[in-house]
């Protein structure tokens, strides 16, 4: 639209963003995590600054999370989610001052090692038993959580840990994620405002990518309804592996 400014230098360029986040949003609201993590790399070598891809991945993320939230209510910890949930509102401040001043990339690497490590282990290992984390251990686990999703919007690797050692299953597993990265959004929203990261042209940007986001969260809640708790849980660990992948080609470029 005439006088209106984006973040796309062209057609094929906002073309391509469509189709990463339609992609980036199956996958998050199939497995409760993923969007960040697929998005960031992607969009971080189509568009001119890294904080593009981050600011935008947040503002397009919401729909899904107040959706899946809503319909899975009842199967979430609540009293779980608010205690992780201290640590993230004390990380996520940092993480946007360190995003705001410096050139954080490289910890993009570190993350996809990570990633890569960890996936490998559980699609080799058995199912894990339900059990009770210590309560010391949620606040640094949410702390971390909170610095990766100022930092990139990736946040989801310890959280994805902390649940995946319990042996939720996939509706409260998915549940509770979303819901501490609806709380995440909460947040984030005031402190990128006062960074000055959130800019009339990404919310534009926002505003024209959304339909391609909506028909990838519809796609992906489609697959999630069909899909056996087992293959779910071995799912969230190959895309464990595979996001960490992705983390680590556009950092060895």
């Amino acid at each position: 639209m005439p006088g209106i400014e984006t973040v796309f230098a062209s057609v094929p360029q906002f073309l391509l963003v469509c189709a990463v986040l339609a992609a980036a949003e199956a996958v998050y609201v199939l497995l409760g995590f993923g969007a960040g993590l697929i998005a960031v790399g992607f969009l971080a070598l189509l568009l001119p600054e890294l904080r593009d891809a981050v600011v935008l991945l947040l503002l397009v993320n919401l729909p899904a999370e107040l959706y899946v939230v809503r319909t899975s209510w009842s199967r979430i910890s609540w009293r779980g989610v608010v205690v992780l949930f201290a640590g993230v509102a004390i990380g996520i401040p940092i993480g946007a001052w360190l995003l705001r001043w410096g050139d954080p990339r490289f910890l993009l690497t570190a993350l996809g090692v990570f990633l890569v490590v960890v996936g490998a282990i559980f699609i080799f290992s058995p199912k894990p038993r339900l059990r009770e984390h210590h309560p010391l251990v949620a606040p640094p686990v949410g702390l971390l959580s909170g610095l990766l999703t100022g930092l990139f919007g990736t946040g989801g690797p310890p959280l994805i840990l902390y649940y995946q050692l319990s042996g939720t299953n996939k509706t409260a597993f998915r549940g509770n994620l979303m819901a501490i990265f609806l709380l995440m959004t909460m947040v984030r929203v005031p402190s990128y405002a006062a960074f000055g990261l959130i800019t009339a042209p990404r919310l534009w940007s926002a505003l024209a990518v959304m339909p391609a986001v909506l028909l990838g969260a519809f796609l992906g809640n489609r697959i999630h309804l069909g899909l056996e708790e087992d293959t779910f849980r071995r799912l969230v660990s190959a895309a464990l592996l595979l996001i960490g992948l992705l983390l680590l080609m556009p950092a060895g470029r």
